[in-house]
């Protein structure tokens, strides 16, 4: 941390100068998660931040504990860990404490329950409609329960083999969507209750820990006592589900990107079957569709986009 501890009324984006990196820079909170900071991130860090210290001037004039809770959201692989952790590491050098929280840990499952669950709302969504619509055949189920087993029964060309079987991918995807980003999934209240107590100023809170095992699940009691910024850095930061981020920051990015990156850090497998193609596409479409509370928008090559802007760039790519 730097050596004069400041108040962020002292903060001043004008005056800004990006900090040395001295050695290996602090990341969040999630278990076994992997941070590697390139210039890349560091160059969107430094766009970021002369921004995200005007916008904190109006926010603290309106908080009287002085404490600031930024959000930094996005696809995965468009960079939020490593640009969470130059924000809350740019912020201790200036003497302004920040602690990075990383919102995977607020899932009500483990990743691979949770992927099994994920799974299970889209075939169970699919059988349905297909029944709804009076689809069902025994031939058919046998061919669904076929690609259900390779693990492809969410794959589009299926379409194009079976014209029935896009009855079976809409309720999927309808079934999986009522699912993803929701309380069903995550425990939306126990972060806004963490929001709550650093807000009002308690100096310990206790914070979940989640791996990726039954067993390895805990809570650690973290010292908030020298922390005026709480940065969350997570998919679903910019969630309608849960009350107090003051500064939402929004990564943009595209499923395809998201995929390559989950394909190079390959944690859990399958990365690039079309279900996990699915749930890139839905996530894109709540990050799409909250992006209007986001206060700063960062575009792939690392410009900030006023809203009007970022509507536009997804039209001419086709995604709206």
């Amino acid at each position: 941390m730097g050596s004069k501890k400041q108040s962020l009324c002292d903060l001043n984006g004008e005056t800004w100068q990006q900090p040395q990196i001295r050695g290996e820079i602090p990341h969040g909170d999630m278990p076994g998660d992997k941070v590697e900071i390139n210039e890349g991130h560091i160059k969107k860090a430094n766009v970021i931040f002369p921004r995200l210290i005007k916008l904190i001037q109006d926010v603290i004039v309106k908080n009287e504990s002085q404490k600031v809770v930024l959000t930094v959201c996005g696809g995965s692989g468009v960079g939020k860990s490593e640009i969470a952790s130059l924000i809350s590491y740019y912020f201790n050098e200036l003497g302004i404490g920040s602690y990075t929280l990383s919102g995977d840990n607020y899932p009500n499952r483990i990743p691979k329950y949770n992927d099994a669950e994920r799974l299970s709302c889209f075939r169970k969504a699919g059988m349905k409609e297909m029944v709804s619509n009076g689809l069902l055949t025994a031939d058919r189920w046998e061919l669904i329960h076929k690609y259900q087993i390779a693990e492809d029964d969410a794959n589009k060309i299926h379409e194009t083999e079976h014209d029935w079987y896009k009855t079976y991918l809409q309720g999927g995807r309808t079934g999986l969507k009522n699912y993803l980003g929701t309380n069903w999934e995550i425990d939306f209240n126990e972060l806004e209750e963490i929001i709550s107590f650093f807000k009002r100023g308690d100096q310990k809170i206790w914070l979940k820990r989640m791996g990726r095992e039954a067993s390895e699940l805990w809570y650690e009691e973290v010292d908030f006592r020298e922390i005026q910024v709480l940065v969350i850095e997570w998919t679903h930061g910019n969630s309608d589900n849960y009350k107090g981020v003051d500064i939402p920051i929004l990564l943009n990015s595209t499923p395809e990107e998201t995929l390559a990156h989950r394909k190079a850090r390959n944690r859990d497998g399958a990365t690039d079957s079309p279900f996990t193609t699915t749930v890139l596409e839905l996530e894109q479409e709540m990050l799409i569709a909250q992006a209007h509370k986001a206060k700063i928008i960062l575009s792939k090559s690392g410009e900030i986009l006023n809203y009007d802007n970022f509507r536009a760039n997804l039209c001419k790519d086709n995604k709206i």
